[in-house]
């Protein structure tokens, strides 16, 4: 189902909501309702090829950047050639019904597990979108990058800040966020005060998926993860890290 279609809250480029209403067989997180925002006028790859998809990332770190029309450093773990290509594709074959009001969306949610941002963030959408899906959910999980920016606001106790660093974390800790933080390699395993591991990370056992935890919805304790992601971002997580040390 299309839960928006509209302009961006980041920067006010056209963009689209999509719930797909079959069962994830994403391994870590489990069987929630996946929720990718993309751009509604070219596909996932080309809005990064372009650097465009600052409409639904915003300045995100892991974006990567654009050097000659190719992307250079990107570390975003989401892989846009397969789940979010595959929701562009058939949104522009027309295949997806729209929802008419926000009943219609927290019918969608309705009894559902619910990730919100599979792909893209959370902020960059209107807030009544997703306080109408997870109404009637069984939980949800989510995350934003954009916990600085007034836009954000109103997620605060609903999605985790994304914080990439200690300082990242701390000052998200002090506006009153709960944080899931990324490790770098040189930080593995390490944690904070008051930080927890997340549970389903590899470098734990990935002992239980998302949809059995969801402790990630914005209202829990912070939580921590290694850098994880395909050989191409972790080549350019390791390259990052190597910097930073030296």
């Amino acid at each position: 189902m299309i839960l928006y279609q509209g302009p961006s809250m980041i920067d006010g480029a056209p963009i689209v909501v999509i719930a797909p209403k079959g069962r994830s067989t994403n391994g870590k997180t489990g069987a929630l309702l996946q929720t990718y925002i993309i751009r509604a006028d070219m596909s996932p790859s080309d809005a990064i090829k372009r650097a465009a998809d600052a409409a639904i990332c915003g300045a995100c770190r892991h974006r990567g950047i654009v050097i000659n029309g190719r992307n250079k450093g990107r570390t975003c773990y989401v892989n846009v050639g397969q789940g979010p290509r595959a929701v562009f594709d058939a949104f522009t074959r027309g295949i997806y019904p729209v929802a008419i009001d926000a009943a219609a969306i927290a019918a969608h949610g309705a009894g559902r597990k619910v990730r919100l941002g599979t792909y893209g963030d959370p902020a960059a959408v209107p807030a009544w979108v997703w306080l109408a899906l997870i109404s009637l959910a069984n939980g949800h999980t989510g995350y934003t990058h954009q916990w600085r920016e007034p836009l954000a606001k109103e997620l605060r106790g609903i999605v985790m800040a994304s914080a990439d660093s200690v300082d990242d974390a701390k000052a998200a800790h002090a506006a009153g966020w709960s944080t899931f933080r990324v490790r770098m390699p040189n930080e593995s395993g390490q944690r904070m005060k008051g930080e927890a591991q997340c549970p389903a990370a590899k470098e734990v056992g990935a002992k239980v998926q998302c949809a059995d935890c969801m402790a990630c919805d914005g209202s829990q304790r912070s939580r921590a993860i290694d850098a994880h992601g395909g050989f191409a971002v972790m080549a350019n997580v390791r390259r990052i890290a190597a910097v930073a040390i030296n």
